[in-house]
């Protein structure tokens, strides 16, 4: 192999091994020079673009992660929030469904275990005197004398003798049962030659509420009284009526309600004078459904209306929920108080008759209180500080209510009630200046600030309660009616109803045996001709005298009342 070096290689060019990198020199042209220059600019740039980049990625990213992190902490917040509401409501569902009717749920009673034991109990105490039996002795009496079945000595079989008097028990009973009143009209002959009669006389027909009505007074009595005072369905009464043996068609109660249904119109009426002439008046509404088709109305629901005052229940029966109900209602009133809730057709309403006011319902306020502390176990013990200072407003009114008017004791139970009323507003100011409030108990006293005037107005006047509950206990019937049977098939049965709660509801007011007073008002009306009575004093409470209303308040007789009254004055 050949060893010799190639003719271009020149010694001086190798590098020299002994020599460091330092001091050798590389000869390079411009244009190579330029190159270099360049690319190392270029690169430096490059690189200085780079790093820009990272810094401007992660302030980015930094960025990002605190708005996820924001967003997140807001997210778990807001679940947080969602869940102890959740929470809050399962504990009412089932405080509704398993737990005590009262408006104390669970959780307040765990947290508020004192107060919780001061609350009475219902019905008979332990250790309380009762009342003993009732004497009854109003009832008719039906004797049973019962023998011994084997009046003979059990050793030697001698006879025994009988000894003057009885051992004597009583055991209450009671018969309903359905009967055939057979009705036979005397016929006579006349025996003159005047010819003023017709061959054969008959004594005259008896009075029918339904004319060729099969059904006497006491069915329908019975039926009325049944459907819109203990609220059981018409399909119940029907199926007892048949057990009893009196087997009742359902078009036959129907159509016979329809027909006596504007006997009670004059009545009804009747009530509206009473109720515009009083200066307060309770207000509440219900739902109410009504089975039919109306034309703009997309649902069954109407809404069921009371308006009580001191002597008259009246009851209104309307699609909507609006102001034009209460402004019907009290047409041509001036002035006056309504309590009520913070429903906005009050509102409305005392916005255009400004001398009308309004007097809100402390009853809402501490039930809204009760519900923020189940739904938001955090603000418990707030929310029972503020139920506490409502207490003690209804135990200042109470004690203010049983002084006498006017009088000194009076004057200084008012002048408690006042303070009292006036702290909770400064501490109601407080509270809502503190920005660490939960939202929740924020809005509870925007609310109470909102309606503040209307929360005070009871303290102006004696007879007017800080609450609503009258109205509330009005609609009871209803609501158990409507639990019963849904509501109402037509809208002249929606009316009915509504009369009929008028009337007996009116009645119970005054103490009336709403039996009695029904039983009596139908033989009127069956006596008229299948007409309301043209004199209506008789069966409005406030016109009666004292004889007729102890009368209407007496336990009820089957015997006719007017008949009976016939028969004492003859």
């Amino acid at each position: 192999m050949d060893a010799s070096p190639p003719r271009d290689w020149n010694p001086s060019a190798e590098p020299n091994p002994s020599t460091p990198f330092a001091c050798e020199y590389v000869t390079l042209s411009r244009q190579e020079h330029i190159q270099l220059v360049w690319e190392a600019r270029q690169w430096k740039r490059l690189h200085q673009g780079a790093v820009r980049r990272i810094e401007e990625l992660q302030v980015e990213h930094r960025r990002q992660l605190q708005y996820q992190t924001e967003r997140a902490e807001e997210r778990e917040r807001s679940l947080v929030r969602d869940l102890e509401y959740a929470r809050g409501r399962i504990r009412d569902l089932e405080q509704r469904l398993f737990g005590r009717k009262s408006e104390r749920q669970r959780v307040i009673d765990a947290q508020h275990g004192h107060r919780a034991a001061a609350v009475r109990g219902r019905g008979q105490q332990r250790g309380a005197p009762g009342h003993g039996r009732r004497p009854l002795s109003q009832l008719p009496l039906r004797e049973e004398i019962l023998p011994m079945s084997s009046p003979y000595c059990p050793a030697c079989g001698k006879a025994l003798e009988d000894f003057p008097g009885t051992e004597d028990s009583e055991v209450l009973e009671i018969e309903v049962k359905a009967y055939r009143r057979v009705i036979r009209r005397r016929r006579y002959r006349p025996v003159c030659s005047c010819g003023q009669l017709p061959g054969i006389v008959t004594a005259a027909a008896p009075a029918r509420l339904i004319e060729r009505g099969k059904f006497g007074i006491s069915v329908w009595v019975e039926a009325l009284l049944d459907k819109f005072l203990y609220g059981r369905a018409s399909t119940r009464w029907l199926q007892a009526m048949t057990d009893q043996g009196l087997p009742i068609g359902a078009g036959s109660l129907s159509g016979g309600l329809q027909a006596i249904a504007p006997l009670f119109e004059p009545l009804y009426q009747a009530l509206l004078p009473r109720l515009r002439a009083e200066p307060h008046w309770h207000a509440d509404e219900t739902r109410w459904e009504v089975f039919v088709e109306r034309e703009g109305k997309a649902s069954h629901r109407w809404y069921l209306w009371v308006f009580q005052s001191c002597s008259v229940m009246y009851y209104v029966l309307d699609p909507s929920r609006s102001s034009s109900v209460p402004a019907a209602v009290l047409q041509g009133v001036e002035r006056g108080v309504i309590s009520c809730d913070r429903h906005s057709a009050y509102k409305k309403f005392s916005r255009l008759h400004p001398d009308i006011v309004l007097s809100f319902c402390w009853a809402h306020q501490r039930r809204d209180l009760l519900n923020l502390a189940n739904e938001h176990p955090t603000l418990s013990a707030w929310a029972m500080q503020w139920v506490d200072r409502i207490a003690e407003l209804f135990e200042r009114y109470e004690q203010r209510t049983q002084a006498e008017l006017n009088s000194a004791a009076y004057r200084t139970e008012d002048q408690q009630l006042r303070t009292a009323l006036r702290r909770m507003a400064r501490e109601r100011t407080r509270s809502l200046r503190d920005p660490q409030l939960p939202e929740p108990a924020v809005k509870l006293l925007q609310s109470m600030q909102r309606h503040w005037q209307g929360l005070r107005e009871f303290v102006r006047h004696h007879n007017v309660p800080p609450d609503n509950n009258a109205a509330e206990r009005a609609l009871r019937p209803a609501v158990v009616g409507r639990k019963n049977f849904y509501g109402s098939g037509s809208e002249w049965s929606g009316q009915l109803a509504a009369m009929m709660f008028s009337l007996l509801m009116t009645m119970k007011r005054w103490q009336i045996n709403p039996r009695t007073w029904l039983t009596d008002y139908l033989r009127a009306c069956a006596a008229a001709g299948n007409r309301a009575p043209l004199d209506l004093s008789a069966y409005l409470p406030w016109a009666m005298d004292a004889a007729r209303l102890a009368q209407m308040r007496a336990p009820y007789d089957n015997a006719p009342i007017l008949h009976r009254q016939t028969m004492d004055t003859s």
